[in-house]
């Protein structure tokens, strides 16, 4: 078990947690969730004692063992793979170099090998003896396969060395198990692999993740962070979410009644308190005013933005005709004989193997790149808005935010004055002064919000997302999810997000180096296809797809 007792951290002025008071129990996992800033990762850290609080202190239960998902990828540079996976259990990973040193000690004394005998003992009681088998297990589940197990860390592409330092965390059975963005990098079997990992996990896991599927299949408890504080509640992110959405509506809906009640009174009291017939009523009616508790909502951290795109006009029935379109890269097919039309009412998610494949797709009917070989064809009536991967080409200028959407206004606007492009950047959470904010120190996420706002701008009938929740947090993840869901007109989209790709798109359209897979279902129904998976494995060639 874990004990936050009265933990206190500020920064200067700023006050990150006040008197924190929580236990963490076996059995559960608790999805830590909260706004850009909140302190999620913090509180993480002073679970793990990288980070001292100003005031109080956490208690873990004698002879429990932490493990926390590692985010510097250098830190092992010189270990090998499977040797970094191993460290992971440091006092097993001690134990076997302190026997192996004195077997290796030609000078070593009887008692020498007494310890020896007693560090066997505690090394079998560790599981050390089926260690390294364990975490070459870890490391093939996670999709690192067996000819980087004794390549050293260095040498590895980066998207292994986040699966590595995943598997490092993981191995060994810890106690308790802390993970700052567990999916990152992962690809959709790899994450369902550790979705069905932790929901079976017996231990304590405390998470940090802005995948809403991911917290929603692992998660038994959501800790809030949110004003200073941290409130435990059970249940997944979804069940979290829409209960704290319902509660706000009815305490709104019970406020508002009070509030008729209260403008009722003061009206009585004004019409009728000079009235001396009446004087004694109107006394008792303006102490029932002051007794009266208006309950108001305490006002969250939380901000939702509000993307709505507005389309002008309705697409025609000839959106977009792709035929034959291949596209490569240093000699590697990506995707070959993408042929297919996109008809109204759709919402496409794209995918493939090869992330590089959907982006490159979309660069090049985007008219941002050239194909390899084949055609691509918008219909007239489209007006599209693009949400690039990549958009630091966007923000090299310097200019104030306003001015940089300004940049932005299409023919039809007539009437972009400083109101109108302020309403644009507002509903996108950037309100007094943010507007003359330099676009070239921008944070990750403010560049994002920025191109939604583009975006809405626009008022496209089509919209392209490559990976449209990277660097959002959850609350701008949430509406723009819902945006798209309500959006009347076309949407082409590949994300990480599964809870986007599912609840989003009505057909699936796979890019492989042999061809396409196109279905018309959801995301879940997709990838729960006998059929599909059969597909997969043929289009991919059985050795790549494994």
């Amino acid at each position: 078990m874990i004990s936050v007792n009265n933990v206190t951290l500020s920064f200067g002025k700023r006050v990150l947690f006040d008197e924190v008071n929580l236990s963490f129990t076996k059995g559960n996992c608790y999805g830590v969730i909260g706004a850009n800033g909140a302190g999620k990762s913090t509180f993480l850290k002073i679970l793990s004692g990288e980070i001292e609080p100003n005031k109080g202190k956490v208690d873990i239960t004698p002879g429990e063992r932490m493990a926390v998902l590692k985010q510097n990828q250098f830190a092992y540079d010189e270990v090998t793979v499977l040797n970094t996976v191993l460290m992971g259990h440091d006092k097993m990973w001690k134990v076997m170099h302190e026997k192996d040193a004195i077997y290796a000690d030609p000078n070593a004394t009887e008692d020498d090998y007494m310890r020896a005998g007693n560090l066997e003992a505690e090394f079998g009681e560790m599981g050390g003896y089926t260690a390294e088998s364990d975490a070459a297990t870890f490391l093939n589940e996670l999709g690192v396969k067996e000819n980087f197990h004794q390549s050293l860390m260095k040498e590895i592409p980066s998207n292994m060395k986040v699966r590595v330092l995943l598997a490092q965390a993981l191995f060994g059975n810890p106690d308790i198990l802390l993970l700052d963005e567990p999916t990152n990098g992962l690809d959709i079997e790899t994450i369902g692999w550790l979705e069905n990992f932790l929901a079976d996990y017996e231990n304590i896991v405390l998470v940090v993740s802005h995948d809403r599927h991911f917290l929603d299949a692992v998660c038994t408890h959501v800790a809030d962070v949110d004003r200073a504080k941290i409130k435990v509640f059970s249940g997944n992110y979804t069940f979290w979410y829409e209960s704290s959405q319902l509660m706000a509506r009815q305490l709104n809906d019970k406020n508002k009644k009070v509030e008729e009640k209260r403008a009722a009174l003061i009206e009585f009291i004004a019409r009728f308190s000079a009235n001396a017939s009446k004087s004694k009523q109107a006394t008792s009616r303006k102490k029932a005013l002051e007794k009266l508790n208006v309950e108001e909502i305490e006002p969250s951290n939380r901000r939702y933005p509000g993307i709505i795109f507005q389309p002008l006009r309705e697409v025609g029935n000839q959106i977009l005709n792709v035929e034959n379109l291949r596209s490569s890269v240093d000699g590697r097919t990506l995707f070959d004989k993408a042929t297919f039309s996109v008809n109204k009412g759709e919402k496409i998610a794209f995918l493939s193997k090869d992330p590089l494949a959907v982006t490159n797709f979309f660069e090049i009917i985007n008219g941002n790149m050239d194909a390899a070989g084949g055609k691509f064809e918008w219909g007239t009536t489209i007006t599209k808005a693009y949400l690039p991967i990549e958009n630091n080409e966007f923000f090299t200028n310097g200019l104030s935010l306003i001015d940089w959407l300004r940049q932005y206004v299409p023919q039809h606007v007539t009437d972009a004055d400083e109101p109108f492009l302020r309403g644009f950047l507002g509903k996108m959470l950037f309100s007094g002064d943010d507007i003359m904010k330099k676009t070239n120190v921008l944070s990750g996420g403010e560049k994002v919000r920025c191109m939604i706002s583009r975006m809405m701008l626009q008022n496209p009938n089509l919209i392209v997302l490559d990976q449209p929740t990277n660097h959002l947090d959850l609350e701008s993840i949430q509406s723009f999810n819902e945006g798209c869901q309500t959006f009347p007109g076309i949407v082409l989209l590949t994300s990480h997000d599964h809870t986007f790709m599912e609840t989003v798109a009505n057909r699936v359209i796979e890019l492989t180096p042999k061809g396409i897979i196109d279905r018309l279902m959801t995301f879940d129904e997709y990838l729960a296809d006998k059929r599909v998976k059969e597909l997969r494995e043929e289009m991919y060639g059985a050795a790549a797809y494994a």
